[in-house]
């Protein structure tokens, strides 16, 4: 029998409370700004000016993330180096929006008990990222918490570092009348874990071996798949000048995500039947009965990234990713409204 539906705030995620957390820490944050800093709290990343005069300088881009409760099927399946690739490149992907190129990375890893084999396999990962992404990974700090963490419990952090020229910033000129032109994702990535582990482990009873018709892979293969970057495949093409914005779509989905990069009085259409959700998805949907609107907030649903590209540009931008490998597909155009997803058949 199905669950009565699953949903992100039930299996202990509140999308919405931490919104509402958030909009305090950007009061804080924003009383720290100093005449170098160019964004909001709520970039992708964050933007500081070296030289901090108008119209000048390189800009330095920098993120933070994690890979949250992805982490407790990588200790499930005793692999670790995965979660390493995962931590680099979202946060590569979080500063190619802003059109950067990354320069340097830095780990956080927090433990109730420090396993050195478990450690190496993670930096294994992380370097192995870093290596593919041009990225150098300069230091960071593991820590033995027994009092916080419990027994073989740990986190995992990493915060990066890039440059990108002020005339080469993202988003700029994005206006209605653009194109989407979507990347496909590669799973979960790392944002949706505790609904799909709830479902998958509390309810089904599946361990990560458990294969599945469905999905033709383990539980444990499906969830762990690697969170790709996109930089090898984009930041060649961002010279170009058609690409005027790019969106990397992580939690919240689509909704979330493609509003961060419009302008007051732009919306995004996206055409639901403009690609085909994969099998991952569909099962967690259907199995789980999760409502469609929770679906889309929760993953990103096989859409990984979204450029926002000039008309005329279109068919350039689309031939270029092919020539990379990508497999790119129109998902949608943007158009006058209150700034939001509207999803169409």
């Amino acid at each position: 029998m199905n669950p009565p539906h699953l949903t992100y705030k039930e299996s202990g995620v509140d999308i919405d409370a931490q919104d509402r957390a958030l909009s305090r820490v950007k009061v804080l944050a924003g009383s720290t700004f100093t005449p170098g800093v160019l964004s909001e709290i709520g970039s992708f990343g964050g933007l500081f000016d070296l030289d901090a005069r108008p119209g000048s300088g390189r800009i330095l881009v920098a993120s933070a993330d994690g890979v949250g409760t992805k982490l407790n099927v990588a200790q499930m399946a005793g692999r670790y180096d995965t979660v390493g690739q995962d931590l680099v490149n979202h946060c590569v992907n979080d500063i190619l929006v802003q059109g950067a190129a990354p320069l340097f990375f830095l780990d956080y890893v927090a433990a109730g008990r420090l396993v050195p084999e478990r450690i190496t396999a993670v930096v294994e990962g992380l370097a192995r990222a870093c290596t593919e992404n041009r990225c150098a990974l300069l230091g960071g700090e593991t820590a033995e918490m027994p009092g916080l963490y419990h027994g073989e419990d740990f986190d995992l952090a990493g915060f990066i570092v890039g440059c990108v020229d002020r005339a080469s910033l993202l988003p700029r000129d994005v206006a209605r009348g653009q194109v989407l032109v979507a990347l496909p994702s590669t799973g979960l990535h790392t944002n949706g874990y505790s609904l799909a582990r709830r479902l998958f482990f509390d309810e089904k009873r599946f361990t990560v071996d458990s294969r599945l018709d469905d999905l033709g892979t383990t539980v444990g293969e499906a969830l762990l798949a690697v969170h790709r970057s996109y930089f090898p495949s984009l930041h060649p093409i961002l010279g170009q000048g058609y690409v005027t914005g790019l969106a990397h779509i992580t939690g919240g989905g689509l909704p979330d995500n493609l509003p961060r990069i419009l302008p007051e009085g732009v919306r995004a259409a996206v055409r639901t039947n403009s690609w085909e959700i994969p099998p991952l998805f569909g099962y967690i949907g259907r199995e789980g009965n999760v409502p469609a609107d929770d679906m889309r907030r929760t993953f990103n649903l096989g859409v990984g990234m979204v450029l926002v590209v000039k008309p005329e540009g279109a068919d350039a931008a689309i031939s270029a990713l092919r020539s990379r490998g990508e497999r790119p597909w129109v998902l949608g155009e943007l158009e006058a409204g209150e700034r939001g997803v509207r999803f169409t058949p």
